[in-house]
């Protein structure tokens, strides 16, 4: 999920960039299924940790430094055929990043794995078959005894039908085997998702999954959005909450905001001219806080501190590009 054109990631723009899109609104779906309804808690943050990078990132000193116990390791994708594997190439039980996750989960902590990326390449788009799906999520869930499960689904993979019809008949059959909260990342302009994406969450609706959140990756919006990043964020977020109102059958407000989650990509972006500052991380902390949004993230936990050189124009994989100091954003995501 979240991720940036020049990063192993996400990239939120999309292949429709209209100066202002208008909004894709479904027509309402009550008898889909929808979320519990939330309580009265304080927004969950869970930055995203690129597995690909070395130095690997070390979950358990991050979480002692920090206070942060969950994490989004991106990103599992085909590996030749209907094979599980991190980044398409590396074998499930040889990421060092993810082999921690029966240590965090000791000191409370967890970890939600992400399938897919910016790159469009997902198992559902190369499986054939609900069954031969439902094997290989099944072997990236038992590997980590996730409960937690996340599909970035964006590129070419948003389009693809027959993908699209098989991870949601898979995901229904996950869930009714027992517990899998599953989110979905999604690609969003700051006038909110593309009518490509709207499908995606009515399709898996029909087919039954469960979705517990729709993350949107707020960043990347193209050359026309050159703006105020926290604002755009915020925009993207109001926007959302209404298609997700509408294409997962929610049928209150307070249900529909706690179904939303939002992800920026810190620092100098991959666009020119959009960068997100640790003052927007606190201001979407805030409208977060006050709507009562599900969750918060960030791409990415290695690029929240200085860059060596010090601040530059160009988006990097292990710095903001900004020079401020390690976990700024951390921070001011925390509060």
């Amino acid at each position: 999920m979240a991720g940036a054109l020049l990063l192993t990631g996400c990239s939120s723009a999309d292949e429709e960039k209209p100066k202002r899109p208008a909004p894709a609104v479904s027509s309402p779906r009550p008898s889909s299924p929808a979320p519990t309804s939330p309580a009265k808690e304080s927004t969950a943050f869970a930055p995203y940790v690129d597995t690909s990078l070395r130095p690997s990132y070390d979950l358990l000193k991050g979480a002692e430094e920090t206070g942060v116990k969950e994490y989004n390791l991106a990103f599992v994708s085909p590996g030749g055929g209907c094979v599980p594997k991190w980044g398409g190439r590396q074998a499930l039980g040889d990421n060092p990043v993810a082999r921690q996750a029966k240590a965090l989960r000791a000191k409370g902590g967890d970890v939600r794995i992400s399938f897919g990326g910016q790159s469009g390449n997902e198992l559902a788009r190369v499986c054939g078959s609900v069954d031969k799906l439902v094997r290989a999520y099944s072997e990236v869930i038992d590997t980590y005894g996730l409960t937690r499960a996340d599909f970035d689904i964006e590129g070419p993979a948003l389009t693809d039908t027959k993908a699209n019809n098989l991870r949601a008949q898979a995901i229904a059959r996950l869930q009714q085997r027992g517990k899998l909260d599953v989110s979905f990342t999604l690609p969003v302009l700051p006038s909110g998702l593309n009518r490509h994406s709207v499908a995606v969450l009515e399709n898996a609706a029909k087919h039954g999954a469960r979705i517990s959140a729709v993350n949107i990756m707020a960043m990347d919006y193209g050359t026309y959005y050159d703006g105020d990043m926290g604002q755009y964020a915020i925009s993207a977020a109001t926007a959302t909450q209404k298609q997700v109102k509408s294409a997962l059958g929610i049928r209150d407000d307070a249900r529909a905001w706690k179904a939303v989650g939002v992800t920026p990509m810190i620092g100098v972006n991959d666009v020119k001219g959009e960068v997100f500052t640790p003052d927007d991380a606190a201001e979407l902390k805030r409208f977060a806080g006050k709507k009562g949004l599900g969750r918060l993230s960030m791409w990415s936990l290695t690029r929240d501190k200085a860059c060596p050189g010090g601040a530059n124009l160009k988006a990097a994989a292990t710095c903001s590009s900004l020079g401020k100091p390690a976990n700024e954003f951390t921070r001011a995501f925390t509060g």
